[in-house]
């Protein structure tokens, strides 16, 4: 009997953590066609049925529970292996799969993913955007990048930006005859910009003063999915727009938006990298952790986010 591969073997756990063919081969970045062969090869070489298929889902069976059982720990051992001959090397090498919000990808691109590429050439990075918050474990990512608040309790957090803050904004020409809003409550006579979230829920407003919170559900004509998308139609007039501080503040800079309620807008705890910590933190991740930290003593010193 021809021996099984490392590669089979990896498909297995990829078919079984995603229950899809279409997902698992997006993962290991082969052709759904060409996974379901190795698969099924798979199952003739062992005399056994791995995985229950239907047209509509993808389970594993007693017998495919069984061997994920002994082969995912031995895998894991085997990545840690690797990983541990990496930290001899001069530098990091492999892919470090990473997972952010659309926000958080535009705040971390420039100033700390594309210089650790250039200072680690031998290292790749796969970054993937999404609203929603995923079990990066579960889903095949090393660390993910979230605003504090939303980092898992049981995930290793370390800070990347400092404190942020929220912004109420609109143009000039939407101010122009109209009166800015002085607390929260005054917003339901402007037109608001509403959000809604990956959920499918509108988003309500958050604001916070002197120890008091409130979440507004403001009015308003024109409802997006997407922070550009609203901060494009208020630029454009169109209304007010709730927005982290980060991505307007050129614009209040220039003049082109105006901000109001800043003091209803506290600062919040910023953005993390995170990672779990029962794993062995991988040479490039370890990389990226100490070049996270770089940045934030650098930042510190300059009262910047970056």
């Amino acid at each position: 009997m021809r021996r099984t591969g490392l590669s089979e073997l990896n498909a297995v756990v990829a078919v079984a953590a995603h229950r899809s063919f279409r997902k698992a081969a997006a993962e290991l970045d082969i052709s759904p066609s060409a996974l379901s062969h190795a698969i099924a090869t798979l199952e003739q070489r062992l005399g056994l049925r791995l995985f229950n298929r239907t047209t509509r889902s993808v389970s594993l069976s007693e017998a495919g529970a069984s061997f994920l059982a002994r082969v995912q720990p031995a895998l894991h051992e085997i990545t840690a292996a690797m990983e541990g001959a990496n930290d001899f090397r001069d530098t990091p090498s492999g892919t470090l799969r990473l997972n952010t919000s659309e926000g958080g990808a535009r705040m971390i691109l420039a100033p700390l993913l594309l210089e650790f590429l250039r200072r680690y050439p031998d290292m790749q990075v796969d970054l993937v955007t999404e609203g929603r918050l995923v079990d990066i474990v579960k889903e095949g990512f090393d660390a993910g990048f979230r605003l504090a608040e939303a980092v898992p309790l049981d995930m290793i957090a370390v800070p990347c930006t400092l404190p942020l803050r929220f912004a109420v904004v609109g143009s000039p020409a939407y101010f122009k005859g109209r009166k800015p809003p002085k607390t929260p409550q005054d917003l339901l006579s402007h037109a608001c910009i509403r959000s809604r979230l990956p959920s499918g829920a509108l988003f309500k407003w958050e604001f916070e003063k002197d120890g008091r919170k409130l979440d507004l559900d403001v009015v308003g004509r024109l409802t997006l999915d997407n922070d550009n998308l609203r901060i494009a139609a208020a630029l454009e007039g169109e209304g007010l727009t709730w927005t982290s501080e980060w991505p307007v503040a050129q614009h209040i800079a220039e003049g082109r938006l105006l901000r109001v309620l800043e003091d209803w807008t506290p600062p919040y705890p910023g953005l993390c990298l995170y990672y779990p910590g029962h794993r062995l933190v991988p040479a490039g991740l370890q990389a990226l952790i100490g070049l996270v930290r770089e940045k934030m003593t650098l930042s510190s010193a300059r009262t910047a986010p970056f």
